[in-house]
């Protein structure tokens, strides 16, 4: 088996190891603060020119030559995250869990990021939106609150994507449904009396339909990491993904890139997913009338391609009861996401305050 390949830059005035320098582009030194421009750096592309590659030919494990690299990575023993390391970085505990890790020294061969999204935001101003989000949590513990203040690290994560394209035509039968309006006298009862009233009934007048919609789906992303809850990583939407840059493994040096752990196969099988739903709306849509009733649709799929993508994530783990909780901040626009714990003290505290104050309004109600 291949060696993992080093990705070590030297700083060319001390020698000591650039990093990325997030919202540039260009490697930062340290130690000396030396700069120096990442030559692969360059104007966003379009989607389209960044290594897309034929979805049938992945599915096939029919990659193109240059597809695929020889990786270095560790897994956790808690909660399985596969984390690729670059150069000589090292993990104290897992960025996902707070599980203390020990590097791997075996290798292997992993399909080759196709793009991806620089850093924008550096740990401090990541700190920053963590803290502002974790100030606004009712009943967190005082133990959280200080999380940040202290100067808690973050970790700077590549997670993995999958984004599909595909162009689909859809045949469709259905009904479509259409509200009118009948008059009709009915006997009512009004304070012991009956009497009669007018009311206007709805039906649904339902006649068949039947059509064509198409549609062309661009970057439909779906995360390939099971390491993050699926309602926290899925709720970072605020991706620009026309800053995607074509891969260059400058990117990576100082952050760690984890590997993708569900399957091409797997996340073709939840874009599909969302297609459709998406597909059955443009139906619903092209029925038209008040109400829809689709029965059935036939969907032909054509230039399906896909990419695999990495998108920055500062992320932080903390341990309460017994328990791991994370927080992520969307390395490109801040936007915040976490799992809270509640401070079961706060909250008995705020219960006894509020039942003191009914007993109050109680006695002075009774007393007036």
């Amino acid at each position: 088996m291949a060696v993992a390949e080093e990705h070590r830059w030297p700083c060319s005035q001390c020698g000591a190891d650039l990093r990325f320098a997030p919202g540039q582009t260009e490697l930062r030194c340290d130690h000396c603060g030396h700069l120096e421009t990442i030559p692969q750096a360059a104007a966003p592309k379009k989607a389209r020119a960044l290594g897309e590659i034929d979805l049938a030919r992945g599915l096939a494990d029919d990659l193109p030559a240059g597809a695929e690299e020889e990786v270095r990575s560790t897994s956790c023993p808690s909660c399985g995250a596969v984390v690729e390391f670059q150069g000589a970085a090292h993990a104290t505990e897992c960025p996902f869990c707070a599980t203390p890790v020990v590097i791997d020294t075996g290798s292997h061969r992993r399909l080759k990021p196709q793009a991806l999204v620089p850093f924008q935001l550096s740990e401090e101003q990541a700190r920053d939106r963590l803290s502002q989000w974790l100030g606004g949590l009712w009943f967190a513990p005082n133990r959280l609150l200080e999380f940040t203040r202290k100067g808690r690290a973050m970790a700077g994560i590549y997670v993995p994507y999958w984004t599909f394209d595909a162009d689909t035509a859809s045949r469709y039968t259905g009904q479509r449904g259409d509200y009118y309006y009948e008059t009709r006298t009915v006997t009512v009862t009004v304070n012991g009396k009956r009497e009669q009233r007018q009311e206007r009934v709805r039906h649904t007048r339902w006649s068949r339909a039947s059509g064509r919609v198409s549609r062309r789906f661009d970057d439909v992303l779906v995360m390939a990491s099971t390491s993050i809850p699926p309602h926290l990583g899925n709720a970072l939407s605020n991706w620009d993904l026309a800053q995607l840059a074509a891969y260059a493994p400058e990117y990576l040096a100082g952050f760690r890139a984890e590997g993708y752990t569900v399957a091409l196969a797997d996340g073709h099988a939840r874009a599909r997913d969302r297609m459709e739903q998406v597909i059955d709306g443009d139906v619903r849509r092209d029925i038209g009338g008040d109400e829809q009733r689709v029965d059935g649709i036939d969907t032909d799929w054509r230039d399906e391609t896909f990419k695999h993508v990495l998108l920055p994530v500062w992320m932080a783990a903390y341990k309460y009861g017994g328990k791991s909780y994370q927080f992520l901040v969307n390395g490109q626009s801040g936007e915040v996401r976490g799992e809270r714990p509640y401070s079961v003290w706060k909250i008995a505290f705020a219960v006894l305050i509020a039942a003191i104050v009914i007993g109050a309004g109680v006695y002075l109600s009774q007393n007036s």
